[in-house]
């Protein structure tokens, strides 16, 4: 009878110990991101050709701080069919809040049909819709020499699916920025370090009003 209270002393040590080490996880938690954001991008949000800190999404990032974890998938050189084999496992793996889509730029460069692109872009709006994310697409424009219809018939592709699926559009991540020779890099396609900052204003305006209050006026004290 007189081992009742020793082994209750040791349970109770045992049951503070446990607590202690599970304080750090639960304050971990605690100050986790409550929000994700996921990019399927291509070069133009994968920092092509300078640092990946300095690219607009790591800007962004630095921006939403702990309020949002953002997830960028962009990889260089990626069509819009590439976007579409590698978004299923995105989503199913991150589960994000938010899916930002800039895709399109290559598939312009390789001349691919602009229908083919519209069905690819479709498809990752709505797999992204499925799982009840809000989805921001962020469209691209072509050099003229790739002829007015092919150019306008790219062009338009953005501007429908938005109306379509009733989803913010960002009409050119390269605004104020594609025709600058000091903020693109000798290869006429991918802009600067220093353009990047202008970039991230350019998508800001959609993308806030996509953001949880919360995450809003973090930004807007600092």
């Amino acid at each position: 009878m007189h081992a009742f209270p020793v082994v209750k002393r040791f349970l109770n040590k045992s049951l503070m110990v446990a607590l202690l080490l599970l304080l750090p996880l639960w304050a971990g938690l605690a100050n986790a991101a409550n929000t994700t954001l996921l990019v399927m991008g291509d070069s133009l949000s994968a920092a092509y050709g300078i640092e990946r800190q300095a690219g607009w999404v790591s800007l962004l990032s630095q921006r939403l701080g702990d309020e949002v974890k953002v997830v960028n998938a962009s990889i260089s050189g990626e069509t819009t069919s590439g976007g579409v084999s590698r978004l299923h496992e995105l989503l199913r793996q991150h589960g994000p809040d938010i899916v930002l889509i800039e895709l399109g730029g290559n598939d312009g460069l390789r001349g691919l049909p602009p229908k083919q692109m519209r069905h690819n872009l479709s498809t990752m709006i709505e797999a992204s819709k499925k799982i009840d994310a809000k989805v921001l697409l962020v469209g691209i424009e072509i050099p003229p020499n790739y002829g007015q219809a092919y150019t306008q018939a790219f062009k338009t592709v953005y501007h429908d699916l938005a109306e379509q699926y009733d989803v913010p559009l960002v009409p050119f991540l390269l605004e104020g920025i594609a025709l600058e020779d000091d903020l693109m890099q000798d290869d006429g396609i991918h802009p600067t370090a220093e353009a990047q900052p202008r970039m991230l204003e350019n998508v800001w305006p959609k993308l806030e009003a996509l953001l949880p209050e919360k995450a809003q006026e973090r930004v807007a004290s600092h």
